[in-house]
């Protein structure tokens, strides 16, 4: 049976593009996010000076997300958004439109809980590649006892929930799990679509998806075009995803090595040919 969360949201000003707070029911964590225009404003929540982990989006066309992201983490994370704010010159980051704090509404998180989500949640959004990432590499995360991983492991997992509904998006993973290890009943019962498959023979090509969250998922080990196609530049951000996904073998179709989601399954042209009306239904 699925569970149903409860996300409240207030518009701190009134407007939807405006400061917004996020919490979810009997969760410790708090989320509050504001435009670049009201940096001001966010740095006056008493939230923005407790320790925490920030996230700084921006605009990027070429990515397949269409976004650019930083993650990072401070003990009083005003003063990490202030130096960013200043212009690249002077060691800050131009890219950024927007601002993103999840903290503790009890106060309980550490200076070593921030470092080990920082590092766990730059693994995720690299993992997602969703967006293009100004954090190259993950650092390690701190070994923290085995109560207090947990309860990081499970902040995260509503930090995934909570974010979404901002509309960000850089952190969404799913689980895939094939039709043959899940009965018909399961699938009813979590809501997931059937496999589908794609056949071309001309091409010799062979592909699966599924839908997963609302999003159309190619699996991995589904094969893609032979050569790239794409000519519009708003293609740009398929064309690297290709490249970082397909493992090629002499002679043979690049082959997915990771799922890749699409937001309709029109989009999923730009790594296997065809559409929605060339899947089919296991």
């Amino acid at each position: 049976m699925t569970v149903g969360k409860s996300v409240r949201l207030f518009l701190a000003d009134g407007t939807p593009g405006g400061l917004l707070t996020a919490e979810i029911m009997n969760w410790t964590g708090h989320v509050v996010a504001a435009p670049r225009s009201d940096l001001a404003g966010l740095m006056k929540r008493p939230e923005a000076s407790r320790t925490g982990i920030y996230i700084l989006i921006g605009e990027d066309p070429g990515s397949v997300g269409g976004s650019i992201a930083y993650v990072g983490e401070g003990g009083d994370a005003s003063r990490r958004l202030y130096q960013h704010s200043r212009p690249e010159a002077q060691g800050g980051k131009d890219f950024w439109n927007r601002a993103i704090i999840l903290t503790s509404k009890d106060s309980n998180l550490t200076k070593a809980h921030v470092r080990f989500l920082e590092s766990r949640f730059i693994s995720i959004a690299l993992e997602a590649s969703r967006a293009t990432l100004v954090n190259s590499t993950a650092p390690d995360p701190l070994a923290l006892p085995e109560a207090d991983k947990s309860d990081m492991e499970y902040f995260i997992m509503q930090a995934k929930i909570v974010l979404p509904v901002l509309g960000i998006n850089i952190f969404r993973t799913v689980s895939v799990e094939t039709r043959s290890s899940i009965s018909s009943d399961r699938f009813t019962e979590r809501g997931a679509s059937p496999l589908f498959e794609l056949h071309l023979k001309k091409e010799g090509l062979t592909a699966r998806a599924q839908e997963i969250d609302g999003e159309f998922t190619v699996l991995a080990g589904s094969q893609a075009r032979l050569s790239w196609t794409g000519r519009h530049p708003s293609n740009e951000g398929y064309r690297r995803l290709r490249e970082n996904l397909s493992r090629t073998e002499p002679s043979s179709p690049p082959m997915m090595a990771a799922r890749c989601t699409f937001v309709v399954p029109k989009y999923s042209g730009a790594l296997v040919p065809q559409g929605r009306l060339s899947w089919v239904a296991q």
